[in-house]
C-alpha cells in the first residue's frame, strides 16, 4: 500500500511564482525598484524646496512685518507657518504629480484623470494645511516655553494629533474621497460576518469602498482607532475576480490587524521614535540652517526656520526608513498568521497575494526586502502559508 505523498511547501510556492510571466516580473521589478529610488528623489526634492523657501526670505519678511506691527508670537507663528506650508506644498507639486499620478498611470496602476487627481490633491492639501498649521503653532509654542525639553513634549503632542487623526479619519476624512458602504447581503457578507463573529471583530465594521476611483491595486485595509476602526475592501478586489477563498483570506488578514491591535502597539513604537527624531532635530537644526543658508533665522524656535526643521526630519526619515519598514513587516506577518488561523485559506491568501505582484515584486533579495519593503515579499508570504498548510496536513487538520 502506497503512503500518501508529503505536501511539498517549497514546490507549491514555486508553482505559484512560476505563473508570473517574464514580462510581468520585469515590469514589477522596474516599478518596485524605481520606487526605492523615489525615496531618494523625494528627499532631494524636499531639501531643494526647503532651500528655495529659505533663500526667498519670504518667511523672515512675514515674521519681521508682524513683529514690527504687534508683539504677538502666536500671530507671527500663524502667518509664517501657514505661508511656509503653502509654499512647500505648491513648490513640491510637480514632483508629487510625477510620483503619485504620472508614474502610477504609466504602470497601469490608476485610471484616474489628472484633473480628478488634482481635485482630490487640492482637498487633501487644504485639510493638511489647516491641521498642519494648528499642530505647528502649538509646536512652536512648546519651543518657546520649553527650549531644552521641547522634543519630549513635542513627541507627545504629535502622538495626540496622530491618535485624533486615526479616530476622526474614517468618520470625517475618508468619506470625502470615497463612498464606503456595508458589505452587501450575500455569500461574501455571510462569510465575512461569520469570520468576524468567530474572532471577536464587530461584524458591522466590514465595508466595501470604491477604491478603483484612485487606484487599480488589488487591496483592502483597516483604518481608524477604538470605535471608528473598520475593515474596508476596495471594489478592485471584486473587479479582479476575487473568489470566496481570497475574500476570506484577505478580510481575515485585515481583521488580524484589528484583533491583534497592531495600531496601538505601532503607536507605542512611534512615540519612542518621535522622541528620538525630535531629539536629533534639536541637535542638527543649527548645522542644517547653515547648510541651507538660513542666516536670518533666529534659532530653532523661530517659525521662519520651519523649512530647516522639515529638512532635518526628511534626512532622519530616509535613514530611519528601514526601521519603520521592519516594524510594519512584523505586523503584516502577524496578520498573515492570523488569517491562516482564522480563515484557514492558505491557497486563497496565495491567490490574493499573486494579484499584488504588479506593484510589489515577488522575489527581492534579502537586503532589498529588509531596507525597503513595508510588507514581507510575496514569495516569502506564500511560502509562510504553504509551510502552515504542510503542518496542518501533517497533523490531519487539513486535507491535501
Amino acid at each position: 500500500m502506497n503512503s500518501p505523498a508529503v505536501f511539498d511547501a517549497a514546490a507549491e510556492t514555486a508553482r505559484y511564482l512560476s505563473t508570473i510571466t517574464p514580462q510581468a516580473h520585469a515590469k514589477a521589478q522596474a516599478y518596485t525598484q524605481g520606487g526605492h529610488w523615489l525615496i531618494l528623489g523625494s528627499a532631494i526634492v524636499s531639501l531643494l524646496v526647503s532651500w528655495l523657501v529659505i533663500r526667498s526670505g519670504v518667511l523672515v519678511r512675514i515674521r519681521q512685518s508682524i513683529e514690527g506691527w504687534r508683539s504677538r508670537p502666536w500671530l507671527a507663528s500663524l502667518a509664517v507657518l501657514a505661508a511656509a506650508q503653502l509654499m512647500l506644498t505648491l513648490l513640491g507639486l510637480p514632483w508629487t504629480i510625477y510620483e503619485s499620478w504620472w508614474r502610477e498611470s504609466q504602470y497601469g496602476l490608476t485610471s484616474q484623470s489628472l484633473p480628478g487627481w488634482l481635485g482630490e490633491w487640492a482637498i487633501g492639501s487644504v485639510i493638511g494645511l489647516v491641521v498642519g498649521t494648528l499642530l505647528t503653532i502649538l509646536f512652536y509654542a512648546l519651543l518657546r516655553r520649553a527650549p531644552k525639553t521641547w522634543w519630549v513634549w513635542g513627541s507627545g503632542l504629535s502622538l495626540v494629533f496622530l491618535v485624533i487623526g486615526l479616530v476622526v479619519s474614517p468618520i470625517a476624512i475618508e468619506p470625502i474621497f470615497n463612498n464606503y458602504t456595508p458589505a452587501p447581503p450575500g455569500p461574501v457578507r455571510d462569510a465575512v460576518v461569520e469570520l468576524a463573529k468567530a474572532h471577536g471583530v464587530p461584524s458591522d465594521k466590514i465595508f466595501v469602498y470604491d477604491g478603483s476611483k484612485q487606484s487599480n491595486r488589488y487591496t483592502a485595509n483597516v483604518s481608524g482607532l477604538f470605535g471608528s476602526a473598520r475593515v474596508a475592501m476596495s471594489d478592485t478586489m471584486f473587479k479582479a475576480g476575487a473568489d470566496m477563498g481570497e475574500v476570506r483570506a484577505v478580510v481575515a488578514h485585515e481583521m488580524g490587524h484589528y484583533a491583534r491591535q497592531h495600531i496601538l502597539w505601532q503607536l507605542g513604537a512611534m512615540s519612542l521614535l518621535l522622541v528620538i527624531a525630535f531629539w536629533l532635530v534639536d541637535r542638527f537644526f543649527a548645522p542644517m540652517a547653515r547648510l541651507l543658508g538660513a542666516g536670518e533665522v533666529k534659532g530653532i524656535a523661530d517659525p521662519a526656520g520651519y523649512p530647516v526643521f522639515v529638512a532635518v526630519l526628511v534626512v532622519i526619515g530616509v535613514l530611519g526608513g528601514p526601521l519603520m519598514s521592519s516594524i510594519s513587516r512584523i505586523a503584516e506577518t502577524d496578520a498573515d498568521n492570523f488569517s491562516l488561523m482564522a480563515a484557514r485559506e492558505p491557497d486563497g491568501l496565495a491567490r490574493a497575494l499573486m494579484k499584488t505582484v504588479e506593484y510589489r515584486a515577488a522575489t527581492p533579495g534579502a537586503l532589498e526586502e529588509a531596507l525597503f519593503y513595508d510588507h514581507p515579499a510575496v514569495g516569502n508570504r506564500i511560502r509562510n502559508g504553504m509551510d502552515w498548510k504542510a503542518r496542518e496536513i501533517a497533523a490531519g487538520r487539513l486535507k491535501p
